[in-house]
């Protein structure tokens, strides 16, 4: 069975007595969430499943009104989030003032239309454009885009719905933070490692590049398609973040057979006088090093191409 949400009350209702509860807690029966509420099962170890779980454990205690929001309604929408805390169960209620935070909710106070709410396995949340702008104002640049990026990828909101909630987010705090996202997200990001990538070429003032560029040879033959590119400057960029040795290998493909095909295809690119700049998870957190070998790139392109005509 499911491990599932339950209250003190409706256990001292079964029949439980108070020393029960606090037996099961020491065995493990029941996993204490927060007051009043426990889990009959273990906790899961994916952070946005717990958060889940903390969401459905909060909402009997906060007010009728309040529609899950922010992070927790990103959660439960599917949308990625990266370095988002999730400790608090985030709720807004429909009125100017009010707004608290606890140890473990945080009550925004902002208006909120009709058709901004949606329902989702039972539960009240601000609907994905909404969710985004919210997010957008209260997140900085970098995690706000892996969640715009995100639900434009998976067609939970659109450009013109994302401008809408914009427009009618004018006048609350963090607007133009919001907007500047809304602006730069892009559909065409295909995972938080992207996004940030796109983040990290932009802050370190490089030439915006051509996102899932799909590269042909001279012949016109289909070579690759490409995570970045810079078609005039000759030059590609790969975030290797995607597992692309694991998680997604093709049936019956072992890693080492995802690894030489990736050898093939980088030899390919660079048959056809494209550089390659390849850059990891862990190097998006000091970009300089990888922005300095595009330059390098960029500027043996440009020589090679002085030099040609």
């Amino acid at each position: 069975m499911p491990a599932r949400v339950m209250w003190r009350r409706e256990l001292i209702a079964a029949g439980f007595a108070a020393g029960e509860l606090r037996q099961r807690v020491r065995v493990g029966a029941l996993v204490s969430i927060r007051r009043g509420a426990y889990l009959t099962g273990a906790l899961p170890p994916d952070p946005e499943l717990r958060h889940v779980i903390l969401v459905r454990a909060a909402l009997p205690d906060l007010a009728a009104d309040a529609v899950v929001s922010h992070a927790s309604a990103a959660v439960l929408l599917g949308l990625p989030l990266w370095n988002v805390p999730l400790g608090h169960v985030h709720v807004t209620r429909c009125r100017r003032s009010g707004a608290r935070r606890s140890s473990g909710a945080h009550v925004h106070a902002a208006p909120l239309q009709p058709d901004e709410i949606v329902e989702v396995d039972g539960l009240r949340l601000t609907s994905p454009a909404r969710t985004v702008v919210d997010l957008a104002r209260w997140l900085p640049f970098e995690q706000a885009v892996v969640a715009a990026d995100g639900a434009l990828r998976l067609q939970l909101v659109t450009r013109e719905g994302l401008a809408e909630a914009v427009e009618r987010a004018a006048r609350r705090p963090g607007s133009p933070a919001a907007r500047r996202v809304v602006a730069f997200a892009d559909e065409r990001s295909e995972s938080p490692g992207e996004s940030r990538s796109r983040v990290a070429l932009h802050n370190a003032g490089l030439p915006p590049p051509v996102l899932q560029w799909e590269v042909h040879g001279r012949s016109g033959l289909w070579l690759a398609r490409t995570d970045f590119g810079w078609p005039e400057l000759r030059t590609v960029g790969e975030f290797d973040g995607k597992i692309k040795y694991g998680r997604l290998l093709k049936p019956g493909q072992t890693p080492g057979d995802a690894v030489f095909e990736e050898k093939r295809r980088e030899d390919a690119l660079r048959d056809e006088s494209l550089r390659v700049v390849r850059w990891t998870w862990g190097e998006l957190d000091h970009f300089d090093p990888v922005a300095e070998r595009l330059r390098r790139a960029f500027g043996a392109s440009e020589r090679t191409s002085q030099h040609v005509g």
